[in-house]
């Protein structure tokens, strides 16, 4: 999968992403209730988008956000519908930018077929963790329907693993808490040893 394609794909569709959009709230606290985040915390917000978790993190009183996306017009709308002290959004590769943090949680959220390195991208995560930190991997719908939603746009996305694959990836480097593949959600979260 090429990286320009990866960037030009979502920056065609910023602009009428927010209104495609299904935000099911009952699921994403669930994900966010598995993953740990409270009060206080650091998260780190991998592959952003429009930055629709973003509010969902401030709501739970979270001490800052960095959100990361490699899509320039994501990351712009992001900024314009984020704009607050505790908010952060860079436009970088997230394999190639240098962090200077660690986080309590990192959330992957509807994107990780969109990474064509997944053991890599883990790995790379794992070592932005603080102690007891974790992080997901989630979907808001099924696997069967990711898979049916990402059949059109295979140049620009890979297969979404079996979760029993996606923990067995996330072994390597932390230690599975939380695996959820039913036909609303698709999560794992991966603690830090």
């Amino acid at each position: 999968m090429e990286k320009q394609k990866v960037i030009e794909f979502f920056d065609s569709l910023a602009e009428t992403w927010d209104e495609h959009l299904v935000i099911d709230e009952e699921i994403i606290r669930k994900i966010l209730d598995n993953t740990g985040v409270k009060e206080g915390g650091r998260i780190l917000d991998v592959a952003c988008g429009t930055g629709v978790l973003i509010p969902f993190y401030l709501e739970r009183g979270v001490s800052f956000v960095t959100a990361i996306d490699i899509s320039p017009r994501m990351c712009e709308i992001a900024g314009k519908k984020n704009e607050n002290e505790k908010v952060k959004i860079i436009c970088d590769d997230v394999f190639l930018h240098p962090f200077e943090e660690r986080y309590d949680r990192i959330v992957i959220y509807n994107a990780f077929p969109h990474f064509d390195d997944p053991e890599g991208l883990i790995r790379i995560l794992s070592g932005l963790l603080e102690e007891n930190g974790t992080l997901t991997v989630a979907h808001g719908m099924s696997r069967e329907q990711v898979l049916l939603h990402h059949k059109e746009v295979m140049d620009v996305s890979r297969v979404l693993p079996e979760i029993a694959d996606l923990g067995k990836m996330m072994e390597e480097s932390l230690d599975v808490t939380v695996t959820v593949s039913d036909d609303k959600m698709y999560q794992a979260v991966g603690k830090k040893r």
